[in-house]
């Protein structure tokens, strides 16, 4: 049995996004103190310069000391993990405290406090850092485990889609692998390789995140496995060619467009149809165009479609964010489903 990992509960304080959020609680608090009676009858903004700079100088220690504990942290419980690092905040105010007002004693400015009053300040110090810390903490830590909820919800969501197999796939496959075992058994062995490949990526562990020419290579698989069975009715153009092949995606994203717009498209027409996949990318964002026709006997879309289409859509919003767009809907007399996304490039294998 393979070792468990580690539950992630301490948010990444060198990441910009956690940055931000600890200098905006930092600012906060200097304008607290800004708007404190001052004895001194300072003006406000030059105090509000002072204390911005220290405050946000102190913010920036501690999220340096966070972040490059977060491992050792981590390996912790929550709550003790939690304490710890709430204590080390403390600790790296008052430290920072006691260098300013040192420095502050050794220049004469008196911008922290009077001579004699430097445990009253270190105090007051430390006891405004327990405060925020241990709030600031708090938040980031329930933000934290919403996040892994939120993931550990989309990837039971795309679990489920990989385990829905449409039973009309799988019997219509193996009905024409059993026809060709006696007209074509070369063909035969081949279709049995692709639909092994199919299922095989499909029911992968690792499809959280792949790079473009996977997918893409999973949905050209499909398009064989469907042209054995529909043959001349099944056209599928591919424009592709302008795609960075090294581009993540989150799986099963292609091929289950490419599915719908056979299932719905082309195969209730007696004449068949033409798929369109067309990609491009321009400015650092990927564009790609699945056109399907819509059959004059069935212009509602079923529901299967739309839970294929919600599934790519969250799971592109957890990718990419607000980044990401997924658009679908009936022109004219075809069916258009659009996705953007920014690029983002696969690692190097080593």
């Amino acid at each position: 049995m393979s070792e468990a990992t580690p539950r992630r509960w301490l948010p990444e304080f060198c990441s910009l996004p956690t940055l931000f959020a600890v200098m905006i609680v930092a600012e906060l608090v200097a304008l607290v103190v800004v708007l404190a009676p001052d004895p001194s009858q300072r003006p406000w903004l030059p105090r509000l310069g002072v204390a911005s700079v220290y405050v946000q100088w102190l913010a920036l220690l501690n999220a340096v000391a966070l972040c490059s504990m977060r491992q050792p942290l981590e390996r912790l419980t929550p709550r003790a993990g939690f304490i710890v690092a709430w204590l080390v905040s403390i600790t790296v105010t008052v430290l920072g405290s006691l260098v300013v007002w040192q420095m502050d004693q050794a220049l004469g400015l008196g911008l922290t406090a009077a001579p004699g009053q430097g445990l009253r300040f270190l105090l007051g110090n430390a006891v405004v850092a327990a405060l925020i810390s241990a709030a600031l903490l708090r938040y980031l830590f329930v933000l934290e485990l919403w996040q892994e909820r939120v993931e550990a919800a989309s990837k039971a969501q795309v679990d489920a889609l990989q385990a829905r197999i449409r039973p009309h796939f799988l019997f219509n496959s193996m009905n024409t692998i059993a026809a060709l075992t006696r007209s074509n058994p070369a063909r035969a062995e081949e279709a049995v390789q692709d639909l092994a490949d199919l299922f095989r990526a499909n029911l992968s562990e690792k499809r959280n995140q792949i790079p473009l020419s996977d997918e893409i290579d999973v949905a050209r698989t499909y398009q064989r496995m469907e042209q054995l069975r529909l043959g001349d009715r099944l056209n599928v153009e591919w424009k592709v060619d302008s795609l960075p092949r090294d581009a993540l995606v989150p799986g099963l994203t292609l091929q289950p467009l490419l599915e719908n717009a056979i299932y719905h498209g082309v195969e209730p027409r007696p004449d068949g149809g033409t798929v369109t996949v067309t990609g491009e990318f321009k400015h650092g964002m990927i564009t790609v165009v699945v056109r399907n026709p819509v059959p004059l006997a069935n212009l509602t879309v079923r529901d299967g479609n739309r839970l294929a289409l919600a599934n790519i859509k969250e799971r592109m919003d957890l990718m990419y964010g607000e980044r990401a767009t997924v658009k679908a809907g009936r022109f004219d007399e075809e069916y258009i489903v659009t996705l953007r996304f920014p690029f983002t490039p696969a690692e190097a294998p080593a």
